[in-house]
């Protein structure tokens, strides 16, 4: 079974007046490269791991965005870059991933993946630090919030992150959103905490 079904359509993607949001594409290395530089620190907090390296080059983003492409064409997880409105600089990332990918990966033995539909999506997203000063992660999570509801069909609105990103931690709780699994992965430090409603 296809983590998101073929005849259910693919949002293209979202424009407001803060963000352009339109699936990652191999094209869009320059300034995702950029843009994941910049951000080196934040994203091995936010992620628990050591990614990118400091001698990440052009060539080895290249890589990961065919993988991200290839897998939003085949329906296996979608990645979408987050754009200025203009189209000029990239802003950040949103990634949505089967939930049970996440739990099976899992080491501490919390979930039971059987009791979680094929469907369950978990959304995760990061903004570039020179971003965070004017609010643009919770203007973010505030525009992803009805997109996800009403223009893609998941059982559920999760959203994941790292307990060491204390800043995404506290914007989903001031949100609402409670959390549901805290997750101990190899190889990284910090729980994966996914959050709901």
């Amino acid at each position: 079974m296809l983590f998101y079904p073929t005849h259910l359509p693919v949002p293209a993607g979202l424009e407001t007046a803060d963000f352009l949001l339109r699936p990652l594409r191999t094209s869009d290395v320059v300034l995702d490269y950029a843009a994941v530089m910049e951000s080196k620190e934040l994203l091995r907090r936010w992620s628990g791991g050591d990614w990118p390296a400091d001698d990440f080059t052009v060539a080895d983003n290249l890589k990961d965005l065919e993988l991200h492409e290839n897998e939003h064409l085949q329906r296996q997880a979608f990645t979408f870059t987050v754009r200025h409105p203009d189209g000029t600089q990239c802003l950040g990332c949103v990634y949505i991933n089967p939930l049970r990918q996440l739990l099976e990966s899992s080491k501490t033995g919390v979930a039971t993946p059987a009791g979680v539909s094929e469907r369950e999506a978990v959304t995760r997203f990061w903004v570039r630090p020179g971003c965070l000063v004017e609010g643009c992660d919770e203007r973010l999570l505030v525009t992803l919030i009805p997109w996800l509801r009403q223009e893609w069909d998941f059982p559920h609105l999760l959203f994941r992150t790292n307990e060491n990103d204390q800043r995404q931690v506290d914007l989903l709780e001031k949100h609402g959103f409670v959390r549901h699994y805290a997750l101990d992965l190899v190889g990284k430090k910090g729980k994966y905490v996914v959050y709901g409603p």
